[in-house]
């Protein structure tokens, strides 16, 4: 429980401060002074806004689904943070840790679709809908290279359990006897003679380890930024067209439960690409010569060092892959409909499809 508070609590405050960066770094790269009155810097603009949604009247249109207009920004919401369970926040933290934790997490996270449908649906208008069905068909679509991604990682680890998948990323493995994996990486950095268990740090990361993961990941980071309707996938919200997608009809607190959702699943699944790809809540400092790097910023396993070090970690890791995705939004274009779906059938998907081969080619030659 002590965890899930934890976790909550710090996903939480990371969505706060997503949103106040959001706005600064748009601002920036427009050359604009964004935030500036509330607090210092505009600090305390995040909070100002949620404290005016929820003082804003909560409208429910007369000809609206009632029970279904009520019901489907909490279904989301919940959907979204249920997935924060079985994400490691260090060595000896982890609210849900189950071995099948990437299955319950794309299993999870999937039921937000039935929340945005609703709110279309219940919301018993043109635009809501098809900002909805729009939503609902990028989203379905981008889970199929997005899922081939993470199942090269999973064929590779063989594990389902995100903390699993942590520890085989770090020299720390070697504080766990029980823990035994194999560390013959034929086409990784292992291949050139370096011992990556010994040296640690960023040679440890799966990307560098087996480079056909580096690939897996291009494709999970942009099927990602469509799973969260972020630009240049963001069409469902197009403000040109749709006025504001399936949400249009939305006020008051059940708004600020939808906008929350959307920037928890950002953070989300920049979690869920740290810690498949990124090295999760290892150091990526090695040791070099005589410098321990990789032990000295790592902290004890099971110790508060161990813990405040991982968190550390991956955290940063996760505000760096925020950043990119903020930053794609002020550099790309919005994508048309049949660009969005090219992209995804036609690109994305075969070269996923190209990476799990490779993936069961490489578990073979390694076995072999």
């Amino acid at each position: 429980m002590l965890a899930f508070l934890l976790t909550l609590g710090l996903m939480l405050l990371i969505v706060i401060a997503v949103v106040y960066a959001e706005r600064k770094v748009a601002a920036f790269m427009q050359d604009r002074m964004g935030p500036t009155e509330a607090g210092p810097h505009g600090i305390m603009q995040p909070l100002l806004d949620v404290l005016k949604l929820l003082q804003k009247e909560d409208i429910i249109p007369t000809a609206a689904d009632k029970k279904l207009f009520s019901i489907a920004p909490i279904l989301v919401f919940v959907a979204v943070f249920a997935g924060f369970a079985v994400i490691p926040l260090a060595p000896a933290v982890v609210a849900s840790g189950i071995g099948i934790g990437v299955f319950y997490m794309l299993a999870i996270i999937s039921l937000d679709v039935v929340g945005l449908l609703m709110a279309g649906w219940g919301s018993n208008n043109k635009y809501a809908m098809l900002g909805a069905m729009r939503s609902v068909a990028q989203i379905v679509s981008y889970e199929i290279p997005a899922g081939l991604a993470i199942l090269a990682v999973v064929m590779v680890c063989q594990s389902l359990d995100f903390q699993e998948i942590s520890f085989q990323q770090g020299a720390l493995m070697n504080q766990f006897p029980g823990l035994e994996y194999e560390m013959n990486w034929l086409f990784g950095i292992e291949a050139l003679g370096i011992n990556t268990t010994t040296i640690g740090g960023i040679t440890t990361w799966n990307i560098f380890r087996v480079p056909l993961l580096f690939v897996a990941f291009i494709i999970y980071f942009i099927a990602s930024l469509a799973e969260c309707n972020r630009a240049p996938f963001d069409i469902p919200e197009a403000e040109s067209e749709l006025v504001a997608g399936f949400h249009v009809e939305y006020s008051g607190f059940r708004f600020a439960v939808f906008f929350l959702a959307e920037y928890a699943m950002m953070v989300l699944v920049c979690l869920v690409a740290v810690v498949l790809f990124l090295g999760s809540w290892n150091t990526p400092l090695p040791n070099i010569g005589p410098f321990s790097l990789a032990y000295w910023t790592s902290g004890t396993v099971g110790e508060l060092s161990g813990i405040l070090w991982g968190a550390f970690w991956l955290i940063s890791k996760t505000l760096i892959l925020l950043f990119v995705q903020l930053w794609a939004r002020w550099t790309y274009p919005r994508l048309r409909v049949d660009q969005l779906m090219h992209l995804c059938w036609k690109v994305l998907t075969p070269i996923a499809l190209a990476v799990v081969l490779g993936a069961g080619i490489w578990r073979l030659l390694m076995v072999g």
